[in-house]
Parts: structure tokens; sequence; C-alpha cells
């Protein structure tokens, strides 16, 4: 294994920014990217199957670690689409070929994820609230995008606006907030059977949020 890390290391320090993130979604002048199609394809033709999985798992890893300080549904979704895949990979479910091509499809869905939010002219915050309150499967029936972005958008202000230093962490603060979630879902008409999953996703959402910015006050 030691062997396989450091393989894994030197194909990738062309992708660690000096912070130590891996840029997965940097122009290809800035480093490689996860999603490069060439990237891909040379990756699976890897005569080292081994060092290509723990290469793939190693990227999508750091993107998830991404998403757990930044998306509550997007952290969940992709961190369980991983574990699924290398566990069955290591229970002997998947041959070597398999699980590249699981992972080159969980890398394809990233890169989707992330063409959908840039169309949808969203922020990182705002992608975030948009996927939690599209995560209740009848929602993207129930309105068109253009009225998912509006909602995003007013939620994502209205919790900007509302948030203090430690609300999570007061009773009546949080109260104050489902309150405001509740009733701009109610002005929306947003489905009754979705309500409080979405409600809950995004108080999780606004939480994580709080958690890993800094507030300005002012």
């Amino acid at each position: 294994m030691k062997e396989i890390n450091e393989r894994i290391n030197e194909l990738l320090k062309q992708s660690i920014k000096s912070d130590g993130v891996i840029n997965l979604f940097a122009d290809i002048k800035e480093g490689f990217s996860l999603f490069d199609p060439k990237f891909l394809e040379e990756i699976s033709k890897m005569k080292e199957k081994n060092v290509a999985i723990e290469i793939l798992k190693k990227l999508i890893a750091e993107q998830v670690s991404v998403y757990r300080h930044t998306n509550v549904v997007k952290s969940e979704l992709f961190s369980e689409k991983l574990q699924r895949a290398m566990n069955a990979y290591l229970n002997g479910m998947l041959t070597n070929e398999e699980v590249i091509e699981e992972l080159k499809k969980m890398a394809a869905e990233i890169a989707a994820a992330v063409d959908c939010s840039n169309q949808l002219g969203l922020s990182v915050e705002e992608i975030a609230f948009y996927d939690a309150l599209t995560k209740p499967q009848a929602v993207k029936d129930f309105y068109d995008n253009d009225q998912l972005v509006a909602i995003t958008k007013e939620l994502t202000e209205m919790l900007r606006s509302n948030r203090t230093v430690d609300w999570q962490k007061k009773e009546t603060a949080r109260a104050k907030m489902r309150s405001m979630v509740k009733r701009l879902l109610k002005k929306y008409k947003y489905p009754p059977e979705g309500q409080e999953e979405a409600l809950e996703t995004v108080i999780s959402q606004c939480e994580m949020w709080t958690d890993n910015t800094e507030l300005v006050i002012g």
C-alpha cells in the first residue's frame, strides 16, 4: 500500500494547491481536472488498475470532503455512492474494471452538477440551498427551474440577513429561522408532502453554512 500511495502522490502532485486542497475544477492551465475526458481515459487505461482505482477514489473523496463544508445534500449523496462502490469492490462484487467505470460515472455526475449550478447562475451558497429545496423528488416536477431559482435566491438572502452569531445554539433563534423558512415555503405553495424534509435539510444546510463561514456583523 505504501508503494501505491507513493505512486498516487507522484501522479497527483501537479493537482495539489499550495494549501493542500486538490484542485478538481480548475482549468487545465492551473492543474488537470478530474472531469477532463482525456484524464479519465488515461487513468482507466493504466496497467496498474489498483493505482487507477486509488487515484479516482482519492480525488472523489477530496471533493466529498469539500462538500462536507459546503453542501449537505451533495455530501451525503456522493459519500454514500463512493462508500457503496468501494464496499462492493472490496467484497469482490465488482472487478477492477467495473469499479473504475463506477468511479468515472461518479466523476461525470459531479461534473454535471457543477455545470448545472453554472447554468442556473447560482453561487456555491445558493446551489446548496437549491439542492436542499429540491431534495424531495416531487419538487422538480412541481416547479419550473425559474421558480426554483427565484425561491432559492430569496431563501438564501433571507437566511443571510437573519443569521446571527451562534444562532444554531440558541433555541429561540433556531425557532425563528425555522418559522421564516416555513413561511417562505408556504408563500410559494411548496408541496406539503416534501415540506418537512425540505425544512430539515435547509436548516442543516444553514447550520453547515454558519459553521464554515466567517460572519461579518455590521
